[in-house]
């Protein structure tokens, strides 16, 4: 690397690094965007072709992320002639408030209906339900590898730089600057450093007082449709003597409809990932019973890790000369544009502050 020295520094180059980087950009920055692996990989949690863009969430610190959010997604547009978000709606149902969570929409003008079981059949024939379902239409998923691609051009393009298979082995400080040790033997100083590292933040960042970060390694499957009816996003409260987690899933055009159960998968150390996928009988089980419209035998699994703190809420926070993303606990990519305009206010604004319950203690 020629330049031994930056303004910026962001260290992760998945979606939230990307995003903090492309929010900085548009401020008139130019960041310095370090990624251990190689431009595509999969071996953190950002890769694939879709992500769900879920907004069925009561808590307000959530909502004003997600605004936040919308506004980048809509910023960043059509990629290709189609747009990043796929608004095809989504249905949430099972032992949730669902009432409780569309009054918060609604409070934020998001559009958001209940129907009854019969009704949500009738329109979804390929999902059963056993109680009110929430639909909301501005809902649906996000083309998760185009935009990773959309974000590193639009930094590159703003005067920003990515390097990929670029390892960091060890960050520090003097009294002048924050230091990055790099496996080239390179030394990097900057005046800032965004850590959004994912499951190796605790190995970067270990002594700065951080929460417990779990890393586990997830493995929903792609399960392809008998028929040829449309499929909304969803997200399905089941009961937990009946299945291992809330299930989620969207359509994948080419692959199927991923099905998957949230945050149970093995605690795994990131650099020695078994890739040993778990819990595929009941997965399996789930289809058969909830999903008559896909083919429970199809199953094809996929894997990723999740990082999560043990409530499930973001870190966005500052300490010195180290900003922090992490802890997105595996719902953070439909986030991703909020989150960084979140690090970039932390980075560039001494007073400037995340929600409470993104805060570090």
């Amino acid at each position: 690397m020629a330049q031994d020295a930056v303004d910026i520094a962001v260290v992760g180059g998945g979606v939230m690094g990307l995003a903090t980087a492309w929010q900085l950009v548009r401020r008139g920055l130019r960041p310095v965007v370090l990624e251990r692996f190689a431009r595509g990989h999969a071996q953190g949690a950002s890769h694939g072709a879709t992500r769900n863009f879920n907004n069925a969430y009561a808590e307000e610190h959530y909502l004003d992320l997600l605004e936040r959010s919308r506004a980048g997604w809509d910023a960043l547009g059509a990629v290709d002639g189609a747009p990043l978000l796929r608004l095809h709606g989504l249905v949430t149902h099972g032992d949730v408030d669902v009432a409780s969570v569309q009054t918060g929409l609604a409070r934020r003008g998001i559009p958001a209906d209940l129907l009854t079981a019969a009704e949500a059949h009738r329109r979804w024939p390929g999902m059963r339900f056993a109680s009110d379902v929430l639909w909301s239409a501005d809902a649906g998923v996000i083309r998760a590898a185009d935009a990773l691609r959309e974000l590193e051009r639009r930094i590159v393009a703003g005067g920003g730089t990515v390097h990929w298979e670029t390892p960091v082995e060890r960050i520090g400080q003097d009294p002048a600057s924050a230091l990055l040790a790099l496996a080239d033997g390179t030394t990097l100083r900057a005046d800032t450093v965004i850590v959004t590292a994912g499951a190796w933040t605790s190995t970067l960042l270990g002594g700065i007082g951080l929460p417990r970060l779990r890393v586990t390694e997830e493995t929903p499957a792609h399960f392809q449709p008998v028929t040829d009816a449309a499929w909304p996003s969803f997200n399905h409260y089941v009961a937990p003597s009946d299945y291992p987690a809330t299930v989620y899933g969207m359509p994948t055009p080419g692959e199927g409809v991923k099905v998957g159960f949230h945050q149970v998968g093995d605690e795994v150390d990131p650099d020695a990932r078994p890739h040993r996928t778990t819990h595929a009988d009941a997965l399996r089980s789930y289809v058969r019973e909830w999903m008559p419209g896909l083919d429970a035998d199809s199953a094809l699994h996929l894997s990723c890790t999740y990082t999560s703190t043990d409530d499930s809420d973001f870190v966005l926070d500052r300490r010195g000369r180290f900003v922090i993303g992490a802890g997105f606990s595996g719902h953070g990519f439909k986030f991703a544009p909020g989150v960084g305009a979140v690090l970039a206010d932390l980075a560039l604004d001494p007073a400037a502050r995340a929600a409470a319950p993104f805060r570090l203690g």
